[in-house]
């Protein structure tokens, strides 16, 4: 009998790598990815520029979705800044009642309410905040909230068979509707300015530079954690499936698939992920703005995807850490010319890798390594077969 389960534990675990690494090389690379978000960046920078790191790390909850979503879908959202910014808010929203409290709100006209209410003369928590008051009840908001809003979009436009371009200008319509909206409340969320002055999580000070640090390692924690979450699921029938019909629709349709409910859980799992993202950067830089969830930032994040590789997972991390670090290092040596070296560092990136950073690996330096081969391993399937093994309706 003992040996009957550890056969199957053993099955399990094989299976299990199996779905989450293709082969030695994926292992590679996400242990190298681990030892340098776990062991490079924190030795090697000082803790201002390692909690710049976990602010763009939060940026790659997005470009993973977005892998998801458009990469591996062929689903294109111009609206991800809504869910980053559902999740962000959800968190400002926790830690601004928490720095809220009567005592540290004695001299406002109503002690108890965040400080942006008071000046606009609003004179009682309105109730969509209560929720808020509880940090498991928040943590659940945070994946619940985008997954509903991503639902209720998708439902209609996909049932509609809306894709393509138009569902591109659909949702960044959508998150402009998003921005009039906070900013047009300014009572209710601070408006134009945010939510601002956040300072302790459950009586943490989120301040500190061993703060700072912790919160970087848990960042990084979570989004290793939702690199495998995210290659696991496209490494079943449902990411075959949504594989196959990104190149062959008509196809895959005929077969027998209902491509509405299998677009739907990708969009949404893809929102669900920014929406991480949005929270872990309200938790290191210590405000959430409606400047962050606009048009111009979701295209941002539609940049990073497109620099890291918009079918590689590991790719888009490396998308969103070389993209802000480019604009963080132009603004500092060039403040007057910044925008344009960063608007020239991605047309010669679209230009020269349009496959992305992921594409330099994948078209140049696998093969070098197939090259150095010995003649025995000559029979290795080449990597540009793996889709065709993988996915039988792509061709």
């Amino acid at each position: 009998m003992n040996t009957l389960s550890n056969h199957t534990d053993s099955s399990f675990g094989k299976l299990l790598y199996e779905r989450l690494f293709k082969n030695k090389e994926g292992v590679i690379a996400f242990i190298l990815l681990a030892v340098v978000l776990l062991l490079v960046f924190p030795l090697c920078l000082n803790t201002f520029r390692l909690n710049l790191t976990g602010k763009y790390l939060c940026y790659a909850f997005v470009a993973i979705g977005l892998v998801m979503c458009w990469g591996n879908a062929g689903i294109l959202s111009l609206g991800q800044g809504m869910f980053f910014g559902a999740g962000g808010y959800c968190m400002a929203m926790f830690l601004k009642l928490e720095a809220s409290d009567p005592e540290s709100t004695a001299i406002q006209s109503t002690p108890g309410i965040p400080d942006f209410m008071d000046w606009n003369q609003v004179t009682e928590l309105p109730w969509f905040w209560f929720p808020f008051k509880s940090f498991p009840l928040t943590i659940a908001l945070i994946f619940i909230l985008p997954a509903v809003l991503a639902f209720l979009l998708s439902v209609f436009y996909f049932k509609g068979r809306v894709t393509g371009v138009v569902f591109a200008i659909l949702t960044q319509s959508m998150v402009a509707c998003l921005w009039y909206f906070i900013v047009g409340n300014q009572g209710f969320f601070g408006g134009i300015n945010g939510i601002t002055d956040l300072r302790t999580l459950n009586g943490w000070d989120i301040r500190t530079e061993s703060a700072q640090k912790t919160l970087y390692y848990v960042c990084s924690i979570l989004l290793l954690f939702c690199i495998l979450v995210s290659r696991y699921v496209l490494s079943t029938r449902l990411g075959r499936v949504l594989l196959a019909q990104r190149d062959k629709e008509m196809r895959v349709r005929f077969s027998g698939y209902n491509l509405t409910l299998f677009r739907i859980f990708i969009f949404c799992f893809a929102a669900v992920l920014s929406a991480i993202g949005g929270a872990m950067f309200t938790l290191q830089v210590g405000f959430m703005s409606p400047n962050l969830v606009g048009i111009q930032p979701s295209i941002d994040m539609v940049i990073f995807t497109a620099v890291g590789g918009r079918e590689s997972l590991l790719g888009a991390v490396y998308g969103a850490l070389a993209v802000n670090a480019a604009k963080t290092a132009f603004s500092e040596a060039y403040p007057t010319l910044w925008m344009f070296l960063y608007g020239a560092t991605f047309i010669i990136i679209v230009l020269y890798l349009p496959k992305g950073l992921a594409g330099l690996y994948d078209d140049h330096i696998k093969k070098w390594i197939f090259k150095l081969k010995p003649k025995s391993d000559s029979g290795t399937t080449p990597p540009s077969e793996d889709l065709e093994k993988e996915v039988p309706y792509a061709k």
